[in-house]
Parts: C-alpha cells; structure tokens; sequence
C-alpha cells in the first residue's frame, strides 16, 4: 500500500541527482508507505530512500516539480508526472495540517472527548492510553517521530555511515531482504549498537561490525530481517511513548503534536534495552522466505554458536550451495560505507 488509500501503487519516472554539481539522472521513483523509492529504471536497484514527512518542494507552482528529501538535503528530484506531483503535494498537506494551531477544531474536539471520557469515568489506565495512542498515529508523523528517535539515537552512536556507493548498495539489500514495497531504511553506524534496532516509520539501525567482521552481506541481512521481525511484535510507538510520558502521549492524541524533547534520553533508554526474543520457528520461516541463510545472523549472536544453536543447525540453506543475496560490487560498496 502507498501512504494514499486510492493508490495500490504509485511509480514514475523522475531526474535526479545526489548533489548539486552531478549529471541529472533518470530514475524510477516509488511511492510507498512512507518512503519515495529512487530505483534506476532498468535493474530497479534503488539508489536512495526518503522520508515522504520530509519532502518539500523547491519551487512551488513551476514544472517540472523539483522536491528534496529535507531543507538541507543535496539530492533533488524534478518530477512532470501530474499524478506523481498531486499524491506528494497531498502528503505535504497532510503534514502541513498535522502541525497544530491554536484553537485547532480537532484538537478543541479530540480533547472535549477525553475529557468526556474522564468525566464518565470510564477506565482509562496508562497503557491503554498509551497503546491507543500509537494505533491511531498516522504512517506520515510515525516517519517524522522516528526521524526524531533516531536524531537522539545517533547523538550516542555517531553519525550513520553515509559513502554514497555504500547508501545504494544498503537500499538495495533492504529491498533484497524485504521486497520491493514499503521497504525500510536501514542506517549503519559505526559504535553503540550491539547488532540492531528498530525505530518507527520503518527505521532500522544496524551495527558496521555486522560488515567489518562478515565474509558476505549475509549477517547483516539477517539482523535486518530479524529487527523487522521485531517490530511486528509490537508497534513501535508504544515504547517511544512510554519514553515520552503520559502528558507527551496524551497531547499527542488531542493536538497530533510530540514535542522533540519528549523524545530526548530515548537514545539511551533503547540502546540499554534488551532486544524482544524471537522464537526459532517463525524466525527461520522468515529466513526461509526471505531465501536468506539463517547461520551467519546466529555466529553474529554468538560467536560461539552456544546460544543460537538453532538458528545455525536448522539454517534452511544448510549444506545448499549459497545464491549471493547481492552483487559482489554491492558488497564491496557495504565494506566501505563507513569508509567516509
């Protein structure tokens, strides 16, 4: 699905260029969920992923559209497909009126109904607020608060790994991994994070050690594939909510506003978190599906094999011979995405 209902799925061709002094180039671009998927046309390897809450457009009212992945973001993309131009400029209302404004009916409205609901004193216990308020934030904001949670992540981590030749090999793995609609961005950093972690609006931070101690891309698929797991065994707002509050997560729900720093100190809370556990049986399914050998994710859990037993003996792909999950150029890109 797209960020909008009325498109099962919504791509054309754009130019693009990942700064200012490069060739425009032509690409294929791809809206989802909550992300535009930039893909070259012919392999529809992608080549870069942004975040639709931080699109803008660059010169309203002119064509061709020339939109950019933030204010002070290099890439451009012109686009002269109308429909292309209406459904972002429609996400970009969406965002615009999620801003609240004082005297906002929405916000006057949502609000006179919990107090209502206090009023009457139905149960309204903590988690349940918390938990209602996560299943009701919309795929646009969920992108713009995990931008957030991900801003205090790296103020610990560093910054993510930005090569440009590693950034298209990494998107390419995460469409390898997770196929070709609503696919993820993965960050890599350098120090903090012991294998992954997953944020909302379909972030995932990934460990460089999973690339700089790996023969091949395939641990780093696989600790992907498992935080994407992860994140279907509960949504990952509640726990940035809790973070946050119950007064942050209650304007939330009646302004559609969560202040920055309600987020701040969630970097460490969530790297000091113990990783949800996974059951060995979905979790090979996955790598099954997937087509990604499960053996190599369990030696990045334990070297010694001791603890991740399972994962390594039942490796679907087990005494298979391997089918290279990316290029070998692409893996050679990952080696040096944190090489900048």
């Amino acid at each position: 699905m797209t960020a909008l209902t009325q498109y099962e799925r919504l791509e054309s061709i754009g130019l693009w260029r990942d700064d200012p002094e490069a060739q425009r180039r032509e690409v294929l671009v791809r809206f989802g969920e909550a992300t535009l998927v930039l893909s070259d046309p012919r392999s529809e390897i992608p080549l870069s992923h942004w975040s639709l809450p931080a699109v803008e457009r660059r010169n309203p009212g002119v064509l061709p559209a020339l939109y950019a992945p933030g204010a002070d973001a290099l890439e451009t993309l012109e686009l002269d497909d109308a429909d292309m131009i209406v459904a972002l400029e429609k996400v970009r209302g969406a965002v615009a009126a999620a801003i609240p404004r004082p005297g906002r009916l929405r916000g006057a409205v949502l609000g006179g109904l919990m107090l209502t609901v206090v009023a009457l004193g139905v149960f309204w216990v903590p988690d349940a607020l918390i938990t209602h308020t996560a299943s009701v934030v919309p795929a646009s904001q969920r992108a713009e608060f995990g931008q957030m949670a991900l801003d205090d992540v790296v103020r610990l981590t560093g910054a993510p790994c930005d090569n440009q030749q590693g950034l298209r090999a990494l998107a390419a793995l995460s469409e390898r991994v997770f196929g070709p609609l609503d696919t993820p961005i993965l960050y890599v950093v350098r120090d903090g994070v012991p294998l992954g972690l997953h944020l909302p609006g379909d972030v995932i931070v990934l460990s460089n050690k999973l690339i700089s101690t790996a023969n091949g891309p395939e641990a780093l698929a696989g600790a992907a594939l498992a935080e994407g797991q992860r994140r279907t065994l509960q949504d990952p707002m509640i726990p940035l909510l809790t973070h946050a509050g119950l007064r942050a997560t209650f304007r939330l729900l009646t302004t559609g506003e969560l202040s920055p720093a309600a987020v701040q100190g969630y970097g460490e809370t969530i790297l000091r978190a113990t990783p949800a556990p996974l059951a060995d049986e979905p979790l090979l399914a996955a790598f099954k599906d997937a087509r990604i050998p499960s053996s190599a994710y369990g030696y990045a859990l334990d070297p010694t094999g001791e603890s991740s037993l399972t994962l390594i003996e039942a490796d679907p792909f087990r005494g298979l011979s391997p089918t290279p999950l990316i290029p070998d150029g692409d893996w050679v890109a990952l080696q040096g995405l944190c090489s900048g």
